[in-house]
């Protein structure tokens, strides 16, 4: 693991959690897996603090266990899960996109809190939807269990593995810590539930206090504490899902570019049909014949079949290989192939040619130095006359842009000699892009920036705390004011107590912390094309 990566990490676990989370979870990410013995050591908490924060890691998936030969248990930081905190915003934008304000707060809610029952997210979304609509009108349960239930049937979401039940007649002592299964025809299987009621608004703060108040009293007596109909059932996101459906718009998008928008739709159209019978790591989707595709394609396309069958043609022919064709009988079988390795289906020999990371390598190099990259990735290897007659760059300036991509690993100069005495004079010299070493450090200065980005965010924060404190009050006064029906004169002269400059630097501080948000997710973008490309060619054989 990387320095970068690690203080990223370490970011991101006390923006969302807090000090005392940050600090064990950054003790396992320096020291890999550790029984709780080491980790309060390590840490100088409290056990009680150290087991509360492992307890906040577990229930969102940032922190595994295993139970050990000699019957100790370690606990191992997932550093890749830890920054797909990063995301989060992106996957709630996709499911807004998809299923609207409902599968939003649906999958807002299983981030915020790790994993929840059915019941008690559909609820808290209810909830949350009858606050936001005008007065007299609620959310009903039925509506937002439907979304629940589509989202699992697209498996965005999942159920969390369970306890296995133990035979009654076992007298083994129990393990130290419990060991997780689920099936995996048994992952998206939503329970039947009658969830009937609607959502409620919040009440004031004497009543919500009395509310709470008897619940723990009803707790406590075990009266008339009702157990939740799917108690035990617990659902989480499921982000390589979301993985799954980014790079699908991915290909979608690389195939308008290339050919024509009707070709895309086509392509969506057979990646919406594969989309939960192909796994995340296949390299194509299902096969799926000329007939399926044409009854499956949305109704605004009104393209006969004779044409359907010229486009996938066209799709099979294209050099950059969008669709796989096999067998011939009944006119074949096609399938999107969606490997992202070099030398693969759509995706160009690296990555580098994608949109997004090309501003970044001209911003660093220049628009010189990319003219030779891009020469370097289309003709494989090159000696340093060829570069700047091909390039038609002056000899000494090529030259310098040669070393400089070499000393920043971009570049890597291959020698092939004529001669067993290797003799300068007597050998090729041969540049070549090292296309993996340049991903990686791309990667890392990603890492970096997004790290430096929420620094500077954090310093925004804190330079304006006491303004920013002084807004909150400002707003909760008229708040409550308007609430008890004050007049507009009083109302006034409570938004005069933030003064003119005082507004302008709220504004400018509001302004400067959307465009540092905004960076973080554009920079996350390339972080994930990255990602997908080194983790493909890696399991390449």
């Amino acid at each position: 693991m990387t320095q970068a990566e690690l203080r990223l990490c370490s970011l991101l676990l006390q923006e969302h959690f807090g000090e005392i989370v940050e600090k064990v979870g950054n003790s396992l990410l320096r020291t890999g897996p550790r029984p709780l013995r080491l980790l309060v050591g390590d840490t100088g908490l409290l056990p009680d603090q150290v087991k509360k924060a492992l307890c906040v890691l577990i229930q969102h998936n940032l922190v595994r266990y295993e139970v050990q030969p000699r019957g100790s248990v370690e606990y191992e930081a997932r550093s890749e899960r830890i920054l797909r905190i990063l995301r989060y915003p992106r996957y709630i934008y996709t499911a807004k996109t998809l299923y609207g304000d409902p599968g939003e707060l649906l999958v807002e809610e299983l981030l915020l809190h790790g994993h929840l029952p059915m019941s008690c997210a559909v609820s808290r979304v209810a909830d949350r939807l009858t606050e936001t609509m005008e007065d007299g009108k609620t959310m009903d349960y039925t509506e937002v269990s439907s979304t629940f239930v589509r989202l699992a049937d697209t498996h965005f979401i999942q159920r969390c593995p369970i306890v296995p039940e133990s035979p009654w007649n076992t007298k083994a002592p129990p393990p130290p810590a419990p060991a997780l299964a689920i099936a995996e025809k048994d992952m998206y299987i939503v329970p039947r539930l009658s969830l009937v009621g609607k959502g409620k608004r919040r009440h004031s703060c004497d009543e919500e206090e009395e509310r709470e108040h008897k619940a723990k009293k009803q707790k406590q007596e075990g009266g008339n504490s009702e157990t939740p109909p799917d108690d035990g059932i617990y659902w989480q996101v499921n982000l390589e899902r979301f993985h799954q459906h980014f790079r699908d718009q991915a290909l979608v998008s690389a195939v308008a570019s290339r050919m024509d928008q009707t070709s895309s739709e086509v392509v969506r159209t057979m990646l919406r049909m594969s989309e939960v019978t192909t796994a995340s790591g296949a390299s194509h989707t299902q096969p799926l014949s000329s007939n399926e595709i044409f009854r499956s394609l949305p109704a605004g396309y009104n393209i006969g079949k004779q044409v359907l069958d010229q486009y996938l043609a066209l799709l099979a022919d294209d050099p950059l290989e969008f669709v796989g064709k096999s067998g011939d009988s009944g006119g074949g079988t096609y399938s999107v192939k969606v490997t992202w390795g070099p030398g693969a289906s759509w995706a160009p020999p690296s990555p580098f040619p994608h949109p997004s990371l090309m501003p970044l390598f001209l911003h660093r190099f220049g628009s010189r130095c990319a003219r030779i990259f891009r020469l370097l990735l289309r003709k494989k290897h090159l000696e340093q006359k060829q570069v700047e007659d091909f390039a038609m760059i002056p000899a000494k300036e090529a030259k310098d842009m040669l070393y400089r991509m070499l000393s920043e690993n971009l570049v890597s100069l291959q020698e092939i000699p004529k001669t067993p005495d290797h003799a300068p004079s007597r050998t090729f010299y041969l540049y070549t892009v090292n296309v993996m070493a340049a991903a990686r450090m791309l990667l890392h200065r990603c890492y970096k920036s997004v790290a430096n980005l929420m620094e500077r965010r954090q310093h925004e924060m804190r330079e304006n705390k006491r303004l920013l404190e002084k807004s909150q009050r400002v707003e909760a006064i008229l708040a409550s004011m308007q609430a008890t029906g004050a007049e507009a004169a009083q109302l006034h002269e409570v938004e005069e107590m933030i003064t003119g400059p005082e507004r302008q630097q709220l504004e400018n501080l509001k302004r400067n912390v959307n465009k540092i948000d905004a960076s973080e997710n554009q920079v996350d973008e390339t972080i994930f094309v990255l990602e997908s490309f080194i983790e493909s060619t890696m399991k390449r054989p």
